[in-house]
């Protein structure tokens, strides 16, 4: 009666063991094919800036890149895909204060990193109205008779 259940709980610690293989992972080993015309060399961030300095709340800007001997280029917190280029710009509309990291990886494994924050400001007041008092000392001109 006691081996009764042997195979199963056999079963399920060989399921539990393949599973906690499965969640090991090794490096990535795999031999990346440089595209032709691109040099040999480490990765470089050729360049990493925004159109502006500083931005109004609801104003666009370009997030510009370029990188060099880059297999992935990934910038943080861009939600959207991007791809190796030596020149390219997107456009941007943050809403607050944002941090930009560009991660270029190579095809030797080895990461370039660069990063700058992009103040956004909130809209500005609207410009002082006329004194009410000034407008009522003015006096109007005399008219050419």
């Amino acid at each position: 009666m006691l081996f009764r259940f042997t195979k199963f709980w056999v079963a399920i610690g060989l399921l539990l063991a393949v599973w906690g293989l499965s969640t090991v992972r090794e490096p990535d080993r795999r031999a990346w094919v440089r595209p032709l015309g691109v040099k040999p060399g480490p990765v470089k961030i050729l360049q990493f800036y925004a159109s502006v300095g500083v931005l109004t709340l609801g104003e666009k800007a370009l997030l510009c890149y370029g990188v060099e001997n880059a297999k992935s280029v990934r910038i943080s917190p861009i939600g959207t895909e991007v791809y190796p280029s030596m020149n390219h710009c997107m456009e941007i509309v943050p809403e607050h204060t944002t941090h930009y990291t560009i991660l270029a990886e190579g095809y030797d494994g080895n990461v370039a990193t660069k990063s700058f924050t992009l103040p956004v400001q909130s809209v500005p007041s609207s410009p002082p109205s006329l004194n009410y008092a000034s407008a009522q000392n003015h006096q109007p001109e005399p008219q050419g008779q």
